[in-house]
């Protein structure tokens, strides 16, 4: 296993533990933590282990951070229409 995947499963870790608890702002600023964290380190897997990879963890790192990504979808799709 490359030191990205590891990091990628340690964020994986961190990001449910963080999920538990409790917190003020319904975990927002959490959320924006684990996203500037987690940009960087899906590129790093996708260099040293490809895209195909890149896109596991993608998806791993969206069934975490849920909420930020549907609100980003509707953002999205107002735009656009």
């Amino acid at each position: 296993m490359t030191l990205s995947l590891f990091l990628a499963c340690a964020w994986l870790v961190l990001a449910n533990v963080l999920g538990v608890l409790p917190s003020r702002d319904n975990h927002w600023t959490r959320a924006y933590v684990l996203i500037a964290l987690g940009l960087p380190l899906l590129g790093w897997v996708w260099w040293q282990n490809g895209p195909w990879v890149a896109l596991l963890v993608l998806l791993a790192g969206v069934s975490v951070l849920r909420w930020p990504v549907l609100y980003l979808w509707r953002w999205l799709r107002a735009r656009v229409s």
